[in-house]
């Protein structure tokens, strides 16, 4: 299609809204002042995505209004039974008109109409002037409006790319001969969502089948004495409900509104008001994408005041006679955010350069109680990333930086005149993720002691759900916008290296970057204690720092010939597994097309009748489709392997060589402690969490997870059943507390109870049940959720849940206790007091208050799991250090920690890990831990 002179995008404002509140509910992006902006940010990067990739010459948003509709008045429970709007929601409606008004986008919206008119009506009347216009929704209805020039536009959502459908597509979607019947297919099935009633009985198919045979709802009830059965009765009894239903789903394209074509031209955004809009949201990466790296260093001028007075509601863009108007202010606090930078505060930052300038800093380092600092690095990985310089801070506003020589030997020697001040434990170390400049000194010989105090560590315990970048934080809680690292080296392939900066401008940055941390350190302390954190920080999160450096440095070995070997065996499986597919489909195709594999098994194969399509009307082929499928028939089965052993050498057989660190030889994942709001570790490069453990050939993968050398072997030592153990103790259930405290196998003991049979009667079926009825509590598991689980009716999953909480009345009791502090408090606790903050655990929105309820159940008991872990890491490594061992202490995955163990202190580390890791933290009920050790992981474990 050539580029049109005149290009109209409409969009739907309500409908992206909820979009976007859906994809980020259960990653909800929370502002430092409590804000949920999921829906907002969502909305704002699909206009943003338009502006630049679609580029139209017209735009405009329409909005629904709170007055109701001429709908309403014919149907008085139109929409009726919709739940309360989500709060965030709420929150995000009128903060969504602000953006798009800092876009100078006319907003569209008139009292007795929805959003679906007022495009409509624009669309019609727009295409008669000569436009291509663009309905921009995820509404299906709107198929009734294409014609000629005017298309649906469905946004990507979810993985699934954008959707233009003209005429010809919708005819083919709905299965349809004009795009008017779009109304009579909705008025004969209804839509349950706005609660259109339809003709009972008659669904999608069915709606298709009886407007392709009488063209119309009005035809149809006509002509219904030519139907049977219940059909026939249905649409007799229910005629009228049905022409009612076609009526509501009917757009209204004659809405009294004037088309100005100028008001909705396109002249581009209003850049100061957007920059403090983004900045009140803290959509610093939008605001970047948008303006650039320039517009972080900034200082964004408020209007007068006289403009900047706060808004209650919406603000009104339509005269008496109905004509549009663009709003040209930003109310509200946001119009008003300014950020201080570099130049905007006065500052003392010094380069320290000189053998006498070091001697003088360092000195007034030793006679400090803390200082700050900070490494500056040739890049972001510590293993591989050489030191450029060193920051520090320890009076606010006034910083220091001293650059490092390039060259190892002179490096060595200026580290070395430091490393009195870092091994001194009387001075408090203050800096934002430590343990990355642990790591990079120790590589130069410098060890550096504490007590620490890590900012990025005290704000993920403050608020465990939101960033912790210093950039954020400084933001949040001292209004200051710092030195972006891409003003000094730039950005994607073009990005230079920090040992390349001129000295004058390396050292603002690096000396900022101590400043600012030591400022969120003042701020960030007091709160720590407010929130009887101090146990947490002081005694897991912040010894956890040398601990998981030393893991890191130490790395594992990898065994390479193992892992080429694996990966030709897994391409032989997998051409083989391909051939018997294609048998078994009588045709080759493209296993990895979707669109294609669809097609084989639902319209070749005929597996299921009833198969479910995605949005963009291709058939479901996830793999819970295919595990209910590979009951029926083997091609289902070997799809699922198929894909299994593509994954096993995509992503890890053939990635895991290409981490090996050249300079070792040895793999070093990152462990990341700010990321998991559970408390639990998670790594990257390789993320070992995520290496699969349920199959023989995922397991395999641990083979080639290998001892340093000859004289070493890998020791795997791993908790049992640990969440049930913190369950039962928190539950103070005693049947559960008997059955671990008798060694009893939990899953036959629950399997017992809840199906009445004695233990020996217990049969792999009812165990297979208990055993994931057991998890499943522990995550608040719903009945629908429990019989997808186990494949079987909801309601013998109801029975089993009730069952259950009939057996252990301790475990409901404590499960509507945590839920009921939690909905007074809004948060809830670890044994230990790590907090996990539940916002929406009184929303009236039923979807986001259980899921809330869940974690309000999981999250004591996986936090508590990954504060047991970590304090027995701490007490194994302070132990293996103070007898100065040759074993290492190298992978922590789930329950589990993995040691790299010599041979001669094989038995003692047995006896002295199985204790530490049983006396980390007192249950109700005894710790188990299962030990082994052999030549690779998989051997050990």
């Amino acid at each position: 299609m050539s580029k049109p002179d005149k290009k109209l995008f409409l969009l739907d404002a309500m409908a992206l809204i909820y979009r976007a509140h859906f994809a980020f509910s259960k990653n909800p992006r929370i502002t430092s002042k409590g804000l949920n902006t999921g829906s907002v940010f969502g909305f704002t990067n699909s206009l943003i995505e338009i502006l630049t990739k679609e580029k139209p010459t017209h735009i405009g948003v329409a909005f629904d209004t709170a007055a109701p509709t001429f709908r309403h008045t014919a149907f008085e429970a139109y929409k009726a039974q919709r739940q309360e709007q989500p709060e965030d929601i709420k929150v995000g409606i009128p903060l969504v008109c602000d953006i798009v008004q800092g876009f100078n986008i006319p907003v569209l919206k008139l009292d007795g109409f929805e959003a679906d008119d007022i495009i409509g009506t624009f669309a019609k009347k727009a295409a008669e002037q000569g436009f291509e216009v663009f309905m921009m929704t995820p509404d299906k209805d709107f198929g009734q409006c294409v014609r000629e020039h005017v298309y649906l536009y469905k946004p990507s959502y979810m993985g699934n790319s954008v959707e233009i459908l003209g005429v010809n597509e919708v005819l083919a979607r709905w299965d349809i001969e004009t795009v008017d019947q779009v109304r009579d297919i909705l008025g004969l099935q209804g839509d349950a969502v706005d609660n259109i009633p339809g003709i009972p009985g008659v669904g999608p198919k069915t709606a298709s089948k009886l407007i392709q045979e009488f063209g119309s709802v009005e035809n149809l009830i006509a002509n219904a004495d030519s139907l049977k059965g219940k059909l026939k009765e249905n649409v007799v009894q229910f005629g009228a409900q049905g022409i009612l239903s076609k009526q509501l789903a009917t757009i209204d394209t004659e809405v009294p509104l004037e088309f100005n074509e100028e008001l909705l031209k396109y002249t581009g955004p209003n850049e100061e008001k957007l920059k403090a809009l983004f900045d009140e949201l803290e959509f610093r990466t939008i605001k970047k994408r948008l303006f650039g790296d320039e517009a972080v260093l900034e200082t964004v001028k408020a209007p007068a005041p006289s403009k900047a007075k706060a808004s209650t509601g919406q603000i009104s863009l339509f005269g008496e006679d109905g004509s549009v108007a663009v709003a040209t202010e930003v109310t509200g606090e946001a119009a008003q955010k300014n950020f201080d930078t570099i130049d905007t505060v006065v500052n003392n930052y010094n380069t320290i350069d000189t053998p006498e300038l070091r001697k003088t800093l360092i000195y007034y380092l030793s006679i400090q109680d803390e200082f700050c600092f900070d490494t500056e690095t040739t890049g972001v990985d510590p293993i591989e990333s050489d030191i450029v310089g060193l920051s520090f801070s320890y009076f606010e506003k006034e910083a220091y930086y001293v650059p490092i020589p390039h060259d190892k030997e002179q490096a060595v020697e200026i580290l070395n005149e430091f490393k009195p001040v870092f091994e001194n434990e009387r001075i408090t170390k203050v800096g934002q993720n430590l343990k990355f400049d642990i790591m990079v000194l120790s590589k130069y010989g410098v060890e550096v002691k504490g007590p620490f105090f890590d900012t990025m560590l005290a704000h993920y315990l403050i608020e465990p759900d939101m960033r912790h970048s210093m950039d954020v934080l400084a933001e949040s809680y001292l209004n200051y916008t710092p030195i972006p690292i891409e003003a000094l080296i730039g950005k994607g392939v073009k990005q230079g290296n920090m040992k390349d900066v001129e000295l004058e401008r390396i050292s603002d940055y690096a000396a900022e970057d101590a400043d600012v941390t030591l400022q969120l350190k003042k701020i960030l302390a007091p709160i720590i204690v407010t929130n009887k954190l101090e146990k947490i920080f002081n005694d897991i999160e912040t010894p956890l720092l040398n601990v998981l450096a030393d893991m890191e440095c130490s790395g594992v070995r990898i065994d390479v010939p193992a892992l080429k070997d694996y990966s030709t065996e897994l391409e032989r499986m997998s051409r083989e597994t391909e051939e018997k597919i294609f048998k078994n489909a009588g045709c080759s195709f493209n296993i990895a097309s979707p669109l294609q594999l669809g097609r084989i098994l639902f319209e070749t194969l005929k597996l299921d009748p009833k198969a479910k399509k995605t949005k963009t009307g291709q058939y479901a082929t996830g793999e819970e489709v295919l595990i209910k499928l590979a009951y029926q028939h083997d091609i289902a089965k070997q799809i699922l392997e198929f894909r299994e052993l593509q994954k096993l050498k995509s992503t890890y057989v053939d990635a895991l060589p290409t981490m090996i660190s050249p300079k070792d030889g040895r793999v070093h994942t990152c462990y990341n402690q700010a990321v998991a709001a559970t408390g639990r570790l998670s790594s990257t490069n390789p993320n070992l969490q995520n290496i699969p453990i349920r199959t023989e050939k995922g397991r395999e993968i641990r083979r080639a997870f290998v001892p340093r050398d000859d004289d070493h072997v890998l020791l795997s030592a791993d908790y049992s059943q640990i969440e049930l153990r913190i369950m039962a103790s928190l539950s103070k259930d005693e049947t559960m507390i008997e059955a671990f405290r008798l060694g009893k196998d939990i899953h036959t003991a629950t399997a017992s109870k809840i199906f009445k049979v004695a233990p020996e009667e217990v049969d792999s079926d009812m165990r297979r049940k208990a055993k994931t009825a057991n998890f499943g509590i522990i995550y608040g598991i719903s009945p629908f959720g429990l019989s997808q689980r186990l494949d079987i009716p909801r309601r013998e999953a109801a029975e089993i849940i009730d069952a259950y909480f009939t057996e252990f009345p301790a475990v409901k009791r404590y499960m509507d206790f945590v839920i009921n502090e939690a909905r007074e408090n809004h948060y809830v606790e670890t044994i230990l007091g790590r907090r996990r903050y539940l916002r929406d655990i009184n929303s009236r929105n039923i979807t986001m208050r259980g899921y809330a309820e869940r974690n309000a159940i999981n999250a004591p008991i996986q936090g508590s799991a990954a504060d047991m872990i970590k304090l027995a890491m701490i007490n194994i490594h302070t132990w293996m250090k103070k007898e100065k061992l040759k074993s290492q202490m190298i992978l922590q995955v789930h329950d589990e920690l993995i040691f790299d163990t010599h041979r001669s202190e094989t038995e003692l580390l047995k006896q002295k890990i199985e204790h530490f890791m049983k006396e980390a933290m007192p249950l109700e009920v005894p710790l188990e831990v299962g030990l082994g050790t052999g030549i690779n992981w998989l051997e050990a474990h």
